[in-house]
């Protein structure tokens, strides 16, 4: 992979023989969303019974030849839409030569010199709210191993080819990344895309979504150090973790006088470490040649453009637009975006109503709650429909915040509108000056000696107003009562 000079270091690792960058690369494996897989009509859909999935094409049975999936072709292309990529309308299946033992043809169908998608972009923004590009190097399209296991029984290794024949794209990156947390934050941002365009759907747990990680050290403006590749890393907060124990293992060999050998290496969940596999294969050592059994793909214009026409607004669009349209800052749309379904909620709850009103009880109560009951926003039991309407209640004055948090509570339980729950339970604010006043009074002249130290002090003020919204059961009016309070003191 070529470096992009033109970046300045933005993480260095202090030693006392001097300082350390830290320089990463990734190979994202993206299993497609499609019904069936890359060349059989077999089932791609996760778990089933061992062996349940299987044809004799993914089974490498003699005579069984390939076919190309064109749901899968569609998936890749738009992908590379998705990703600023260009389309490359000629691209080759090659074949990757070497034994393992879930593969069961001896070689996986890959692409090795003519991708289908060429080099593109991504836009990563950075907690400190600055942004970073990391570039694209290509996007293959390749079929998916099997999965052997090893803790069945002590003598014996399991196979299962359910797997096996699965569309993958292969994603992979320049060295443009710099931290464990800038890799991270790539890898967050590539799946939202990957989720709102709905050619993959991210979920790692299920192992959908896989990072090859490339690190390397060097000391800055050097020459690109020696790398090791951490196969099969399944979770963000692991690729940081992996990242980082690599990172100063490699810095601990050098300054110990030893060199840094190619490799691929494992990371160890239950160690935190990554720990060697085997020495880094060359292409050279994959024998890799065209498949004999499938034609090149050669893509028409026109099916790129139908495909051009399906694509949604991407993340960093909506993001734009929720800025100018809502008039929301980089955070607030950045929370939104990062799941479609998110702004679709939001856009709903913020139709007529203050946008950051909307914003702040979806990101915060709701959100809360959701993460409570382990729901996500689709399931949520609090439409954004109701939502709005709990909101318009807390403008018109009909609810104090307070009182909105009470309702709100009510309408997780029992589904129903903000409008009915006030009706039926009486939960309306009391804005009427003389009903606030009475109770002003009460309290008062119950703490007659606490006004003298009002007058002193005046913050005491708070102690009276909620007294009185307490004796209101939170009804009262709070800028009313502070209003009243202020006045019957004397201050």
């Amino acid at each position: 992979m070529s470096e992009n000079n033109n970046r300045n270091p933005r993480f260095i690792i202090e030693s006392p023989t001097g300082d350390w960058e830290v320089v990463i690369g990734l190979e994202i494996h993206a299993q497609i969303t499609s019904n069936s897989k890359l060349f059989s009509g077999s089932s791609a859909s996760y778990g089933g019974e061992p062996m349940s999935h299987v044809s004799l094409v993914d089974a490498a049975m003699p005579g069984m030849l390939p076919v190309i999936n064109k749901q899968c072709v569609r998936q890749a292309v738009k992908t590379g839409l998705g990703l600023q990529a260009e389309i490359n309308k000629y691209s080759v299946f090659d074949r990757k030569n070497y034994f393992y033992p879930d593969l069961p043809q001896g070689y996986q169908i890959s692409q090795f010199k003519h991708p289908i998608v060429g080099e593109g972009i991504v836009k990563v923004t950075l907690k400190d709210g600055s942004d970073i590009y990391v570039r694209i190097e290509r996007l293959h399209l390749e079929q998916d191993a099997g999965k052997s296991f090893h803790d069945i029984d002590p003598q014996s290794t399991y196979i299962d080819l359910n797997r096996s024949g699965v569309a993958l794209m292969e994603i992979v990156t320049k060295p443009d990344l710099r931290s464990a947390e800038e890799a991270k934050l790539f890898v967050t941002k590539l799946r939202t895309i990957l989720r709102y365009l709905e050619t993959c759907d991210g979920n790692m747990e299920e192992g959908s979504l896989r990072a090859d990680i490339n690190v390397s050290v060097r000391r800055p403006g050097d020459e690109l150090g020696t790398r090791c590749e951490i196969k099969n890393v399944n979770s963000i907060k692991f690729i940081g973790m992996a990242i980082d124990y690599e990172s100063k293992r490699q810095i601990d060999e050098i300054e110990s006088g030893n060199e840094i050998s190619q490799e691929t290496r494992l990371f160890d969940i239950s160690t935190g470490k990554t720990r060697s596999m085997r020495s880094k294969e060359e292409a050279h050592d994959y024998r890799y040649f065209p498949d004999p059994d499938l034609l090149p793909l050669n893509l028409s214009q026109d099916f790129i453009d139908e495909i051009v026409k399906e694509l949604p607004e991407l993340p960093d669009d909506k993001k734009d637009r929720l800025m100018e349209q809502y008039k929301l800052n980089s955070y607030d749309a950045d929370i939104l975006v990062s799941d479609k379904k998110y702004a679709k909620y939001f856009e709903v709850v913020a139709k007529g109503r203050d946008p950051k009103l909307s914003v702040n009880w979806i990101s915060g109560e709701l959100f809360s709650a959701l993460n409570r009951l382990s729901l996500d926003i689709d399931q949520s039991p609090i439409t954004a429909d109701n939502l709005g309407e709990l909101i318009d209640l807390i403008i018109d004055g009909t609810l104090s915040g307070r009182l909105a948090k009470d309702v709100f509570e009510i309408m997780l339980e029992t589904q129903k509108s903000a409008k009915l729950i006030v009706n039926e339970q009486g939960m309306s604010q009391i804005t009427d000056e003389s009903s606030i006043e009475k109770l002003v009074d009460k309290i008062i002249d119950e703490n007659s000696d606490k006004v003298a130290q009002a007058k002193e002090k005046p913050k005491m003020v708070g102690w009276f107003v909620g007294q009185v919204i307490k004796e209101s059961q939170g009804k009262a009016n709070p800028s009313k009562v502070n209003e009243l309070v202020l006045k019957k003191i004397g201050l």
